[in-house]
Protein backbone atom coordinates (compact mmCIF):
# COMPACT_ATOMS: atom_id res chain seq x y z
CA UNK A 1 0.00 0.00 0.00
CA UNK A 2 2.91 2.10 1.13
CA UNK A 3 4.51 2.05 -2.89
CA UNK A 4 1.11 3.01 -4.23
CA UNK A 5 1.24 6.28 -2.23
CA UNK A 6 4.46 6.92 -3.14
CA UNK A 7 3.54 6.78 -6.85
CA UNK A 8 0.29 8.97 -6.49
CA UNK A 9 3.13 11.20 -5.13
CA UNK A 10 5.15 11.21 -7.73
CA UNK A 11 2.96 11.45 -10.67
CA UNK A 12 1.13 14.31 -8.47
CA UNK A 13 4.60 16.28 -9.07
CA UNK A 14 5.39 14.84 -12.25
CA UNK A 15 2.05 16.63 -13.20
CA UNK A 16 3.11 20.19 -11.25
CA UNK A 17 6.37 20.12 -12.89
CA UNK A 18 7.68 23.20 -14.71
CA UNK A 19 9.54 21.48 -17.61
CA UNK A 20 12.52 22.89 -18.30
CA UNK A 21 12.45 23.21 -22.39
CA UNK A 22 8.45 24.50 -22.57
CA UNK A 23 8.80 26.68 -18.88
CA UNK A 24 4.95 25.33 -18.18
CA UNK A 25 3.05 24.31 -15.34
CA UNK A 26 0.28 21.63 -15.23
CA UNK A 27 -2.70 21.81 -13.50
CA UNK A 28 -5.37 19.78 -11.80
CA UNK A 29 -8.80 21.62 -13.54
CA UNK A 30 -9.55 21.93 -9.16
CA UNK A 31 -6.29 23.79 -9.00
CA UNK A 32 -6.79 25.82 -11.77
CA UNK A 33 -10.58 26.65 -10.56
CA UNK A 34 -9.25 28.10 -7.06
CA UNK A 35 -7.02 30.05 -8.34
CA UNK A 36 -9.04 31.80 -11.12
CA UNK A 37 -11.71 32.26 -8.85
CA UNK A 38 -8.80 34.01 -6.35
CA UNK A 39 -8.11 36.25 -9.32
CA UNK A 40 -11.69 37.09 -9.77
CA UNK A 41 -12.55 38.02 -6.42
CA UNK A 42 -9.55 40.12 -6.95
CA UNK A 43 -10.56 41.43 -10.30
CA UNK A 44 -14.01 42.56 -8.76
CA UNK A 45 -12.23 44.28 -5.99
CA UNK A 46 -10.47 46.16 -8.54
CA UNK A 47 -13.55 47.09 -10.46
CA UNK A 48 -14.91 48.21 -6.83
CA UNK A 49 -12.22 50.61 -6.05
CA UNK A 50 -12.40 52.10 -9.88
CA UNK A 51 -16.24 53.27 -9.27
CA UNK A 52 -15.78 54.08 -5.63
CA UNK A 53 -13.04 56.91 -7.19
CA UNK A 54 -15.21 57.46 -10.27
CA UNK A 55 -18.29 58.66 -7.66
CA UNK A 56 -15.45 60.50 -5.49
CA UNK A 57 -15.99 57.96 -2.38
CA UNK A 58 -14.51 58.98 0.59
CA UNK A 59 -10.00 58.48 0.69
CA UNK A 60 -10.60 56.26 3.32
CA UNK A 61 -13.20 54.45 2.37
CA UNK A 62 -11.69 53.68 -0.76
CA UNK A 63 -8.22 52.74 0.89
CA UNK A 64 -9.76 49.46 3.27
CA UNK A 65 -11.14 48.57 -0.18
CA UNK A 66 -7.29 48.65 -1.76
CA UNK A 67 -6.34 46.78 1.57
CA UNK A 68 -8.73 44.14 0.81
CA UNK A 69 -7.94 43.50 -3.06
CA UNK A 70 -3.91 43.66 -1.69
CA UNK A 71 -4.75 40.96 0.85
CA UNK A 72 -6.84 38.91 -1.85
CA UNK A 73 -3.76 39.36 -4.37
CA UNK A 74 -1.29 38.08 -1.33
CA UNK A 75 -3.17 35.11 -0.45
CA UNK A 76 -3.18 33.92 -4.27
CA UNK A 77 0.43 34.45 -4.59
CA UNK A 78 0.80 32.67 -1.33
CA UNK A 79 -1.18 29.85 -2.83
CA UNK A 80 0.95 29.80 -6.57
CA UNK A 81 4.59 29.89 -4.58
CA UNK A 82 3.23 27.10 -2.20
CA UNK A 83 2.34 24.90 -5.11
CA UNK A 84 5.45 26.03 -7.33
CA UNK A 85 7.77 25.16 -4.06
CA UNK A 86 6.15 21.46 -3.65
CA UNK A 87 5.98 20.72 -7.37
CA UNK A 88 8.77 22.68 -9.52
CA UNK A 89 11.21 23.25 -6.75
CA UNK A 90 11.08 20.08 -5.01
CA UNK A 91 10.91 17.89 -8.41
CA UNK A 92 14.14 19.69 -9.59
CA UNK A 93 15.84 19.01 -6.64
CA UNK A 94 15.32 15.69 -6.10
CA UNK A 95 16.52 15.24 -9.94
CA UNK A 96 19.57 17.28 -8.93
CA UNK A 97 18.77 20.20 -10.63
CA UNK A 98 20.02 22.81 -8.06
CA UNK A 99 19.25 25.67 -10.24
CA UNK A 100 15.66 25.48 -8.90
CA UNK A 101 17.06 26.76 -5.79
CA UNK A 102 18.81 29.80 -7.21
CA UNK A 103 15.89 30.44 -9.58
CA UNK A 104 13.89 30.57 -5.93
CA UNK A 105 15.43 32.95 -4.24
CA UNK A 106 15.64 34.69 -7.32
CA UNK A 107 11.91 34.89 -7.45
CA UNK A 108 11.45 35.42 -3.75
CA UNK A 109 14.06 38.64 -3.55
CA UNK A 110 11.35 39.92 -6.47
CA UNK A 111 8.41 39.42 -4.78
CA UNK A 112 9.96 40.65 -1.15
CA UNK A 113 10.79 44.44 -2.71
Amino acid sequence: MQSGLNYEKEKRQERHCCQEDTRHTYRTDEEKKNMISRLKRVEGQIRGIEKMVEQDQYCPDILVQVSAATSALNSFTKVLLSNHIKGCVATDIKKGDDDAIDELCTVLQRLMK
